[in-house]
């Protein structure tokens, strides 16, 4: 008996519906199903609901209905754990959710028996450290993960972020932008490239920066080594932490964050080689020739 967990992205029908047939598939065959709360008492599958800290524990497998929103959730939820992840595409073309919802059944047929390989994305790790504290990086445990990236950004219109930037205990420049990504080279198709960031292959293991509306002569992406540290101070004016989208905290004058390669990574499901240059070509309608 395996234990699955079904993350739904919540303001899509067709994800509830989905959401049911899987719960109902699942449970005919004695296999464990969970979902965080609040995803299972919106799709009426109530009985199923766990709160989400407890959503990992011993869990084998996250299957996610949505796009790759509800992927960037479900590994909030799971990745610590080391639980690999399925996602089903119901939005528009993804880079992460690739399976169309008709394969989703025999998906999960695969995966209980053991039919699957898996695909290891490098994660990002984030510490918060307040004006003040020592420099040093936590124990395991301490940081933030993000599969995309992390963002300093200004609050509020009108203003611009200064932020001072060290590589490895080396100062590098003090930005004066909208506000400064740290990706992932799986992040490099989300923000950091509607900021004018490269394309970075999932394979390569590295951290691009990249400045936004930057109020400087240099605003090109910088890309690092993932084992770098790189650490981000708040200059002046407080400045808003974002993580995958999700807003962590404010930062004050003097806070910093301190970001490297995580310790784990996002574990994806995979039936054969992912075709990442495909999915790109599809995504920006790239001629064969």
């Amino acid at each position: 008996m395996a234990a699955v967990g079904l993350i739904v992205h919540e303001q899509r029908p067709e994800a509830a519906e989905l959401a049911r047939e899987a719960a109902k598939w699942l449970r005919d065959r004695h296999h464990e199903v969970r979902l965080p709360k609040s995803d299972a008492e919106t799709v009426g599958l109530a009985e199923f609901g766990c709160p989400p800290e407890e959503l990992a524990d011993g869990l084998d497998l996250a299957v996610t209905l949505g796009g790759d929103g509800t992927i960037l959730r479900a590994v909030n939820l799971v990745s610590r754990k080391g639980v690999p992840l399925l996602g089903v595409n119901l939005g528009r073309l993804g880079y992460l959710a690739d399976l169309e919802p008709e394969g989703l059944t025999e998906a999960l047929e695969r995966v209980t028996t053991g039919d699957y390989a898996i695909e290891e994305r490098m994660m990002l790790s984030v510490v918060i450290q307040r004006a003040g504290q020592q420099p040093a990086m936590p124990a395991l445990g301490g940081d933030l993960w993000a599969l995309n990236e992390a963002v300093i950004e200004r609050p509020a219109a009108g203003h611009t972020v200064h932020v001072a930037v060290q590589v490895e205990g080396r100062f590098w420049t003090t930005y004066a932008a909208d506000g400064l990504i740290v990706a992932t080279p799986t992040g490099s198709t989300a923000y950091a490239f509607s900021a004018g960031g490269p394309i970075v292959s999932p394979n390569v293991r590295a951290l691009l920066m990249t400045p936004v509306s930057a109020h400087m002569s240099f605003d090109r992406s910088l890309v690092v080594d993932a084992s770098d540290t790189v650490r981000i101070e708040v200059a002046d004016r407080p400045a808003t932490l974002v993580l995958d989208g999700r807003e962590t905290t404010v930062l004050e004058r003097g806070d910093a964050i301190l970001c490297t390669e995580a310790p784990g990574s996002a574990r994806f499901v995979a039936f054969g080689t992912r075709d990442f240059y495909g999915i790109l070509k599809a995504k920006f309608g790239v001629a064969d020739r």
